[in-house]
């Protein structure tokens, strides 16, 4: 592709060279370039991509964008100066596989909780109703039934536009995104076009990275600001954060709700380990999700599917087959009726969520023992929080490591203790090894009691000291499991 034809709508403010040269690929990593590639000096708050622009030359880059022009050009090469390589990457990537977020349906879910559960929930509907999805999630990424691993909540701009490309040349009518508050920030969904956006919820979360709320906010509002004329934008009602994210857009605004009113309501009429029975716009149907939070997932996906004017009978019937999405409240039992539960959840709202539903339905005899850890180099404010609601709503809690990364797992613990009260202190024991951790609360555990395992859910690793080391919550659950049966 030549590179005036990958510069449609950058904001360029000076091209030095060929403007009319052509290129094979495109890299922000200088290693990977080869002849004839575009490298890309992206500037993060680690790194500064310009340092490596010579590197880059030498693997043989023929162009340069960068967000400065280089006291000495080298007459061979081209480059491109613009204000934001950030916008210009997604804006580029998007050009290079021929747009290819206009020739289907995309749909982001964004949100502190719930993300991966809905987009996963609409990708099982979509599937069932009959046409070829794509998925693009923090566990795995789907083109029909092709998996693709994923790295992250939300891919880089290239590792976007391949996947949505590729679903095109597929036949894919819909593809399914979360969108993270840091791919916002970072612009790695620039570029794209979307026609609905769904807002889940919003919590503290990320205050290490977005340094406060407002800010945090802000940025799950700029996805919303920017939907083009004719879209949809879908919100939960009942967070009272779901009208700001309405503010300014120019989509065709909705909402869902289980407690306000809205253009889509919802109720749980029954609940226990098996499933719900949910009554969805005066229809009742039987799901065989658990949980006030899956009834709004549930809801969610039933709003996008109505609004794309699917059938609801069919929807309906569609939704009572969806299962969880992997670690997401995943239920195992012993063979004495342990109760086993594997969440996610790594907030405290998310946990308070977590434990509450559990607390609905399980009697006064059985015990809740609640395992989980917090993670290392990440928002330390929520610590403290984690460890208040899991004591206040549980019968025990054992305090264990998460991914501590570059962190003391001993100074996390101590951290999530900070201005714990006695009488929650006294539910706490400290086990740092999360596997001998996840078995002891299986040996505290009697007839009919629940124990929950959250934090990590379908995560397949431990990183400690910037090593990932193999670790499974869900295998180490079935051991277990096994060896009681056994």
């Amino acid at each position: 592709m030549r590179l005036k034809e990958l510069l449609k709508d950058v904001e360029v403010l000076e091209v030095c060279g060929d403007s009319n040269i052509e290129i094979n690929n495109i890299h922000f990593d200088s290693r990977k370039v080869r002849e004839k590639d575009m490298f890309i000096a992206l500037v993060g708050t680690r790194e500064d991509g310009n340092r490596y622009i010579d590197s880059a030359i030498n693997n043989g880059a023929c162009i340069i964008v960068s967000n400065k022009k280089p006291e000495s050009l080298i007459k061979e090469r081209t480059y491109v100066i613009t204000q934001d390589t950030h916008d210009a990457l997604a804006i580029i990537a998007s050009n290079y596989y021929n747009r290819p977020s206009d020739k289907l349906k995309l749909i982001g879910v964004t949100g502190t909780n719930g993300k991966t559960s809905v987009v996963n929930l609409l990708y099982q509907l979509f599937t069932s109703l009959g046409y070829k999805c794509g998925l693009i999630s923090t566990i795995e990424n789907i083109i029909i039934e092709e998996r693709y691993q994923s790295t992250h909540t939300t891919p880089d701009p290239l590792q976007i536009n391949f996947l949505l490309n590729k679903m095109v040349e597929l036949g894919c009518s819909y593809s399914f995104m979360e969108v993270s508050s840091h791919a916002i920030d970072q612009k790695r969904i620039n570029g794209l076009s979307f026609q609905f956006a769904v807002f889940t919820n919003i919590s503290h979360d990320h205050l290490d990275y977005h340094k406060s709320f407002d800010n945090y906010i802000n940025t799950k509002k700029i996805f919303f600001n920017n939907l083009e004329e004719g879209s949809i934008a879908l919100v939960n009602k009942d967070d009272n954060k779901g009208e700001i994210m309405l503010q300014n857009s120019k989509a065709n605004k909705y909402s869902f709700s289980l407690k306000s009113f809205s253009d889509f309501k919802c109720k749980i009429i029954e609940s226990d380990f098996n499933g719900m029975l949910l009554n969805i716009d005066n229809h009742e149907v039987w799901v065989k999700l658990i949980g006030q939070f899956n009834a709004y997932n549930l809801l969610a996906v039933y709003s996008v599917a109505v609004l794309l004017k699917e059938d609801v009978k069919d929807v309906l019937k569609a939704i009572s087959l969806l299962s969880s999405a992997e670690g997401r409240f995943q239920i195992f039992k012993t063979n004495n009726e342990i109760v086993f539960v594997l969440d996610y959840a790594h907030t405290d709202d998310a946990l308070k969520n977590v434990i509450s539903t559990i607390n609905s339905i399980r009697n006064k005899d059985q015990k809740l023992i609640t395992v989980f850890g917090c993670g290392g180099d990440r928002d330390k404010l929520k610590r403290p929080l984690m460890t208040k609601v899991a004591c206040e709503l549980s019968s025990q809690v054992i305090l264990t490591s998460d991914n501590p990364r570059s962190e003391d797992v001993d100074e996390i613990i101590t951290d999530m203790l900070f201005e714990i009260d006695q009488e929650n202190l006294a539910k706490a024991i400290v086990i740092n090894d999360r596997k001998q951790a996840i078995k002891t609360a299986l040996t505290l555990a009697k007839r009919g009691d629940v124990v929950l395992v959250a934090g990590k859910g379908h995560e397949k690793f431990q990183e400690i000291n910037g090593v990932k080391l193999p670790f499974d919550d869900k295998k180490e659950i079935l051991k277990l499991i096994n060896l009681n049966i056994n």
